[in-house]
């Protein structure tokens, strides 16, 4: 897992990541670099040997090294229920990772297919933003410019996650009273943006249906790479429809022991009625 000093990456030298970020001491690198030497081991082995650090605190220099940020618990007013933001080598971020290389072969990388996704689900609490969340965090840390948009106006959530601000978001910018500056950046992921749904309006069917939402996607598709929208739930509302038909592509969530056959098939009929494609479904244990 680790990597010695002398290879040729983006950042700086593990010993200087790890002392910059109180993981090590200065004083202790010579020691280290002894055993190094003596025993011709990377440095993150020799420090781990001698007990100066841990396993964990060697793949956090890793991650600064070769760009691939993730957040350590306290440090971030991202919520932990992100794991990718945390456990980027846990298995269920793997099984993220595995997601995100499908989604990239059959959706993102085809030109003829535009870069909008919605994300969606029959009923609440089967992790459909759960999981919208966590795959705009891998998409990012992909390199890819990621949009998140919350269109889910009953019960949106997105704003709770990435502890942003909610004042104003998607209900303003659909409303005629604002536009995509509202759309707030994550600097933990310099590739990561999100539009929160802003103030929760009287009437979202109708603000969803109107042509300001089409003209945001459009803006919106020359600036991100991938742009992924929760969504409410589809069972309950028609706004789901409403929002795949303009991302024209969808990825379908259930949960085990939750999710009912019936309801996921009327969810995929009500998609092929919108004339959006079904690019894939997700069996979700996390909410």
């Amino acid at each position: 897992m680790n990597a010695p000093n002398s290879l040729p990456v983006v950042g700086r030298s593990i010993g200087a990541i790890l002392i910059d970020a109180g993981r090590l001491k200065q004083e202790d690198t010579a020691r280290i670099q002894h055993l190094q030497h003596q025993q011709s081991i990377r440095f993150g082995d020799a420090a781990i040997q001698l007990g100066l650090v841990a396993e964990a605190d060697i793949k956090f220099a890793l991650s600064r090294q070769f760009d691939y940020p993730y957040l350590q618990p306290g440090e971030s007013r991202v919520e932990q229920s992100v794991v990718a933001a945390y456990e980027p080598f846990s298995p269920k971020v793997e099984a993220l990772r595995a997601l995100r290389s499908q989604l990239m072969l059959r959706w993102f990388r085809d030109a003829s297919t535009p870069n909008t996704l919605a994300i969606v689900s029959p009923e609440a609490e089967e992790g459909r933003s759960w999981l919208a969340a966590n795959l705009a965090v891998v998409f990012s840390q992909l390199g890819e410019r990621t949009l998140l948009i919350d269109a889910d106006l009953r019960r949106p959530t997105q704003h709770l996650r990435f502890g942003l601000d909610d004042q104003a978001g998607l209900s303003s910018i659909l409303a005629g009273r604002a536009d995509q500056a509202l759309v707030q950046l994550i600097p933990e992921f310099i590739d990561l943006s999100v539009l929160v749904a802003g103030a929760v309006p009287p009437n979202p069917q109708e603000l969803l249906s109107r042509s300001e939402l089409r003209r945001l996607l459009s803006d919106c598709a020359s600036n991100y790479d991938v742009i992924l929208i929760d969504t409410p739930p589809a069972s309950r509302y028609a706004d789901m429809q409403t929002v795949a038909a303009e991302a024209r592509g969808a990825l379908m969530v259930s949960r085990l022991n939750v999710s009912r056959v019936n309801e996921l098939r009327e969810c995929a009929e009500s998609l092929r009625a919108a004339n959006a494609s079904l690019v894939g479904s997700v069996m979700n244990t996390h909410r």
